[in-house]
């Protein structure tokens, strides 16, 4: 629990960290493509914000006048024309460097071909163009992204962690989860289909609350074993009702990122199912982590849980006042 708790705190408190850099090249009429990016920033002493890569173009590109380039709080966003002769099949483009484990998704989106997508790493910050995309490349990818939004997104990390220090039991945690899967994959769909939605900033904030809520339930659990709140007796009701919300964070995650034209219905089966094996890593583990210490060192089990679960309330309280009035 200690772990967990050292791992929550050490980094910087925000929440819903799945932003990766975007780059997508789009084919605008014969030989012409247009080159846009969104890439996150690094703050520089004395230089301000600054791009973590720059665009590559294939070899076969050349650019059309200077890029167009603007700056905001957290991305370099920018427009580049390129003029582009033959067939781009086995080109490379993406970005200069990826840092640290940070990745990048590339989109080449042709006028009469199917749409390409990528995932970009630090070791392969660049991606071939196919003559002909295949479907596992898609699922292999937003497989990947899909466990990476649940493993980095704290707040849905910090709201499943929650879930567990309060059920505990075994049966009871798999159900809860299993009603949280249920209604993050209902409101994930519809919302990337196009059939419902909500904005952002709402959505984050009850987020946040779902935290805050969980990590008061918990408290008032381990002040008082014997009390049998709703929250306690009917866990998956809960979890289904705000999983609804963090369905709708889930969506909003994966519109930063597009989803393949084509390939939308294994693109978003591939990434809810990473966000489901990403969340019973993280079940798995604090379970076995519960089950280490009351076998090891049941005196410490108590104070571990308070320090984790106000460890817990306290992030979740600074993102939802943060959200709020920011």
């Amino acid at each position: 629990m200690l772990a967990i708790l050292f791992a929550a705190v050490a980094i910087p408190l925000n929440a819903d960290e799945l932003r990766p850099a975007v780059i997508e090249m789009v084919e605008r009429e014969a030989d012409r493509w247009v080159m846009e990016w969104k890439l996150p920033v690094t703050v520089s002493r004395g230089q301000g914000a600054l791009p973590v890569a720059s665009p590559v173009y294939p070899e076969a590109c050349e650019p059309i006048g200077d890029p167009a380039q603007r700056a905001t709080a957290l991305t370099v966003q920018g427009r580049q024309e390129l003029r582009c002769e033959g067939d781009l099949a086995g080109e490379a483009f993406g970005l200069s460097e990826l840092l640290g484990n940070s990745d990048a998704i590339a989109r080449l989106v042709p006028l009469e071909r199917p749409v390409q997508s990528f995932r970009l790493t630090s070791d392969a910050p660049t991606a071939t163009i196919l003559a002909q995309p295949g479907t596992w490349q898609v699922l292999r990818d937003y497989f990947v992204i899909g466990a990476e939004h649940i493993l980095f997104g704290w707040d849905h990390l910090l709201f499943v962690i929650a879930l567990v220090l309060l059920v505990r039991a075994p049966w009871e945690v798999v159900k809860a989860a299993t009603a949280f899967t249920v209604a993050h994959s209902i409101t994930l769909v519809a919302t990337s289909l196009g059939y419902t939605g909500l904005p952002s900033r709402p959505v984050e904030a009850i987020i946040a609350l779902s935290i805050v809520f969980l990590a008061v339930e918990v408290a008032l659990v381990l002040r008082d074993p014997e009390r049998r709140t709703f929250t306690r007796r009917f866990p998956w009701v809960v979890a289904f009702a705000f999983g609804l919300f963090h369905g709708f964070g889930f969506a909003g995650a994966l519109a930063d990122i597009g989803l393949p034209q084509g390939e939308v219905v294994p693109a978003l089966l591939a990434f809810n199912l990473g966000v489901e094996a990403g969340q019973l890593l993280v079940v798995a583990g604090v379970i076995a982590l519960l089950a280490l210490m009351r076998r090891t060192v049941p005196v410490a089990e108590n104070p571990a849980l308070k320090i984790a679960t106000y460890a817990i309330g306290t992030i979740g309280s600074f993102w939802l006042i943060e959200r709020v009035i920011g």
